[in-house]
């Protein structure tokens, strides 16, 4: 692998014709991590965080290393360890030294993904810091590790939920830039839903926007406090277009149907909506309520609430 700054402008229009909706994005993590940077992408999950990540690390030939943040995740479990058996039998040596991603990842000058990055533990990301701030770390009974230059460190934070989150010291986030990363806009995500789940024809075309509808409704309900992410409005494309097959709603899926709650269409979408979204939304502490609840609501002001609003009279 090469390892001099690959073209950005020509991995933009490379990485962009297989993306949907992020383009801005791109450009900011590309000129990022071309630059030499390290970098945290703070937003929900199912942003397009992994893949926008896994499309440049393809696009560029670079290994890709992940690893996910938890408390569990020790210095030893990151960095490596030696292989306790082989210790007994040949004392400490570099063979038996069995190496962790962050070696990995600089050994062969790929990119480490640390995802949930503010769930591991302290101990843990203060290991990062002679990586991040001199591109080497010392391995004690190994010796000093270099990193090519093409490692770098990506690392994902979701600022909507703090439970089991540390908060991070200013010797780690001041040498990490941040890029937040929101939800796609709604023709971003029809694109994306319509993409991953391949759904076609008139009934494909109605699942489509009407999972896209209600999923982002979840988003700004007044009793959730975290909504879902895309791969709910896929879900729910998936689970319906099953349930139709089942139920031979096909044929019936016209416009007229759809915009009346008493046909089999509408009800097809709430079923696909309990079981795909109620286990995604997250309730308000204060709310009085329950994920079914909230998803029928949801549902009664697509089908039944928005419908007889666009009736005259």
């Amino acid at each position: 692998m090469s390892t001099d700054t690959p073209d950005v402008a020509q991995t933009r229009n490379r990485v962009a014709s297989h993306l949907v909706g992020r383009e801005h994005e791109l450009e900011l993590v590309l000129s990022a991590v071309a630059a030499g940077r390290d970098l945290v992408l703070e937003g929900p999950p199912g942003t397009g965080k992994t893949t926008l990540l896994r499309a440049i690390a393809d696009e560029w030939g670079i290994p890709l290393f992940y690893v996910e943040g938890n408390a569990d995740l020790t210095p030893a479990k990151l960095v490596g360890h030696h292989n306790p058996a082989r210790v007994l039998k040949e004392d400490y040596t570099q063979d038996n030294f069995v190496p962790g991603p962050l070696l990995e990842a600089m050994r062969q000058g790929g990119f480490l993904y640390l995802e949930e990055f503010n769930r591991a533990p302290d101990d843990t990301l203060n290991t990062l810091l002679a990586a991040l701030a001199e591109r080497r770390i010392a391995v004690p009974r190994v010796g000093r590790v270099q990193a090519l230059p093409t490692f770098r460190l990506i690392a994902s934070m979701n600022p909507y939920d703090n439970v089991g989150t540390t908060r991070l010291s200013t010797s780690i986030t001041d040498r990490l830039c941040r890029l937040a990363v929101g939800y796609q806009d709604e023709d971003a995500e029809i694109g994306i839903v319509d993409l991953r789940t391949e759904a076609g024809g008139k009934l494909g075309d109605l699942l489509v926007r009407d999972a896209v509808w209600v999923n982002r409704a979840t988003r700004r309900h007044p009793h959730l406090r975290q909504g879902s992410s895309v791969r709910g409005a896929i879900d729910v494309v998936l689970v319906a277009n099953q349930l139709a097959a089942l139920r031979g709603v096909g044929a019936a899926a016209d416009s007229t149907s759809r915009l009346d709650p008493e046909s089999a269409y509408p009800q097809v979408i709430l079923d696909s909506m309990t079981v795909a979204l109620s286990g995604r939304i997250h309730l308000d502490e204060a709310a009085d309520t329950t994920p079914e609840r909230v998803v029928r609501e949801i549902w009664e002001d697509r089908f039944i609430l928005t419908p007889a609003a666009a009736q005259p009279g």
